[in-house]
């Protein structure tokens, strides 16, 4: 028999947040988060997304032991743009029907209560949260801040009749690749004709003033990709304290207007897969020293985010700190970049990476189902 049991104290959380440990005990492929973070952004008190968010979090136990979790959330600012929606995410399970026919009935339940009509996932509070649930891909390391999950978990969507919505799809690209002359001189005349600077940087104190700038950018970027709710500031604020810590800022690239106002980005950072690997979670005692050595090597790399204003778009713009971003790459002889997760049907952003030599990495897919 399946009990579900309803998260409320901070110990149980700590359970929800460490069950994975267990769970992909031994898998050489899944990549935990540091606890802290999860902590964070599972609390109501320190997340700001619950000023338009709320949620609740499951446990499922089977013959006294934690056999899956799940977490209800429903994204007020996204739904009245989308409808009324609810999500699930940070979803995990052992392969046993009766377990997850359980966690997903009580979300279900959960979201008809509060009015809602549809449920997608998995999805996290805002965009910058995890998202989608691994359909190909199995045997390869996912970046960190990606979902990892078993073959079994799409088969128990589609038993339990969810259709799959939407693919995020990542590529695995060679990255020291030579810059074609022709390129060069188009991007020379890009920046010519609409009177753009390409800005790069050496310390994070240069970098720091253009990162809400950047964020800004980043929520017209991304407002009619799917599900996507637009960053707060206090959200904004959260993202850059937490994130910008481990950001290199010699492969941060923005190009700029005449008014210095961002009209383009793209960040990378070393992979921290391995290194998130060896400190299990943890940063304390020895987590950050496997990071801190991770954030010096750069064979490979991680292309975390990048965006392009809407009125700048179909303008070539993107070509401009791609081929920075490659110099960069270069230079530091880089030799493989995984890119960051993108829906495939915006078509724009994906079709960048056939300039580079490039195979199939991962892919993810939301799922949906009507209440």
């Amino acid at each position: 028999m399946v009990e579900i049991k309803l998260v409320s104290t901070k110990k149980e959380l700590k359970e929800f947040i460490r069950f994975p440990h267990d769970l992909f005990r031994g898998n050489e492929y899944w990549v935990p988060p540091l606890d802290s973070d999860e902590m964070e952004t599972l609390s109501k008190d320190k997340n700001p997304a619950f000023e338009h968010c709320e949620a609740e979090y499951w446990l499922a136990y089977k013959d006294g032991k934690i056999a899956g979790r799940i977490a209800g959330i429903i994204n007020h600012t996204a739904n009245r743009k989308w409808g009324k929606f609810v999500r699930f995410g940070w979803v995990d399970f052992i392969d046993d029907i009766e377990v997850v026919e359980a966690l997903f009935r009580t979300v279900e339940e959960w979201g008809r209560n509060k009015g809602m009509e549809k449920i997608q996932g998995p999805l996290g509070f805002i965009d910058m949260d995890n998202e989608g649930m691994l359909v190909e891909g199995f045997d390869k390391m996912p970046t960190i801040a990606n979902i990892y999950n078993y073959p079994y978990y799409p088969q128990m969507m589609l038993k339990l009749g969810y259709e799959g919505k939407e693919d995020w799809i990542q590529f695995k690209l060679k990255a020291s690749q030579s810059i074609p002359e022709k390129m060069e001189r188009i991007n020379k005349l890009i920046k010519e004709k609409y009177n753009l600077k390409v800005l790069s940087f050496k310390k994070k104190k240069e970098l720091l003033p253009y990162a809400k700038p950047l964020f800004n950018t980043l929520n017209l970027a991304f407002s009619n990709l799917y599900g996507y709710s637009e960053l707060t500031e206090k959200e904004i604020d959260r993202l850059v304290k937490n994130y910008f810590t481990f950001i290199n800022p010699e492969l941060v690239c923005i190009v700029v207007d005449e008014k210095d106002e961002v009209v383009a980005f793209g960040i990378s950072m070393p992979t921290l897969s391995k290194a998130f690997q060896k400190a299990k979670g943890k940063l304390f005692p020895f987590g950050f020293i496997h990071i801190l050595k991770a954030l010096k090597n750069m064979d490979e790399i991680d292309l975390y985010l990048n965006g392009v204003h809407p009125d700048w778009q179909k303008k070539g713009v993107h070509s401009l700190y791609y081929v920075e971003m490659n110099k960069a790459f270069i230079r530091n002889n880089i030799k493989v970049a995984i890119t960051n997760p993108q829906l495939e049907n915006n078509i724009n952003a994906v079709n960048v990476w056939s300039n580079y030599e490039n195979e199939p990495y991962l892919r993810r897919r939301c799922y949906e189902k009507v209440l």
